[in-house]
């Protein structure tokens, strides 16, 4: 078996059977919630160097990494293109005019030549509302390569705007996977597999951004549904931790973001939820993880 690797960036991830951990902590600044384009190209040399030849599931730590995803589907070697399947409450596709960060990369994932498309599921945040509208890059959804799946939020505008075929909305966390499990079953893939546990209600597990619905056997049922086309790779994102940053532009950045306060003293209680959590998602990937190349 090959290990599940930890970019230990924020000491966020609780410890793992077999892990592989990489000591990021001098990135933390440099990295967090977002960064110039010139970082994340240094990012990826240090990612060469230290992942190892074949590992399994990569922990990012906090959700304000989530745009380190990128270089890590970049590395992909797969034999044929594959799908991106984002569990996440935001669709991270949203513009950004300064780099990357952890709510903008999707778009430069969903134009990546390896893949296919790139499915957004468990929305219920209102930046896919017709408010925030203008904010998402239209682009990807236009040529087809990027889909929502929300619950509960208008998107109305997407159909006015000839967007709707990218959008699958719905009611409820059940229905919607449901008709997401179905679809991947009648066009099985191989997958890759990010997960952003902002994506659950806070009695699953608490995170440092606005969350959302799903309990944990809607994301073992997407999970599942991946199976017959196979997982090239997985990553894990959502654990909460405490910083400041010493940048007051990213002070400012996080502010404008109406980031929520972590609470000090519920801390070490929610990281112990997150690290149950994790087991049981890494359980389930496992029995469907395929055989990818990675450089």
């Amino acid at each position: 078996m090959n290990p599940p690797v930890i970019l230990d960036l924020d000491h966020s991830v609780g410890p793992l059977p077999e892990q592989h951990v990489v000591a990021l902590g001098q990135w933390q600044e440099a990295l967090r919630f977002g960064c110039r384009l010139r970082v994340i190209e240094r990012f990826r040399r240090v990612l060469d160097e230290a992942l190892p030849e074949a590992y399994a599931t990569v922990m990012l730590g906090s959700g304000d990494f989530h745009h380190l995803t990128w270089p890590l589907v970049e590395r992909i070697r797969a034999a044929v293109p594959f799908q991106v399947v984002v569990l996440d409450n935001h669709p991270d596709n949203m513009r950004f005019p300064f780099g990357v960060h952890c709510g903008s990369w999707v778009r430069r994932v969903a134009m990546l030549p390896a893949v296919s498309h790139v499915h957004v599921v468990g929305i219920t945040s209102t930046d896919i509302g017709a408010r925030h509208a203008w904010e998402n890059h239209r682009r990807p959804l236009r040529e087809g390569r990027l889909s929502y799946w929300s619950v509960g939020v208008d998107v109305g505008w997407a159909r006015r705007a000839g967007l709707g075929a990218a959008f699958h909305a719905f009611a409820d966390a059940d229905s919607l996977v449901q008709a997401f499990a179905e679809a991947r079953r009648r066009e099985p893939q191989p997958g890759y597999l990010s997960i952003d546990k902002d994506v659950f209600a806070p009695e699953v597990a608490r995170s440092n951004w606005d969350q959302g619905c799903f309990g944990l056997p809607h994301a073992l049922a997407v999970i599942d549904s991946l199976g017959a086309g196979g997982l090239v790779g997985s990553d894990i994102t959502g654990e909460v931790s405490l910083y400041r940053y010493r940048s007051w532009w990213k002070r400012r950045l996080s502010a404008l973001d109406a980031q929520p306060a972590v609470d000090a003293r519920a801390l070490a209680g929610w990281q112990a939820q997150q690290h149950a959590l994790n087991a049981r998602l890494l359980a389930a990937i496992g029995q469907v993880t395929g055989a990818p190349g990675r450089r």
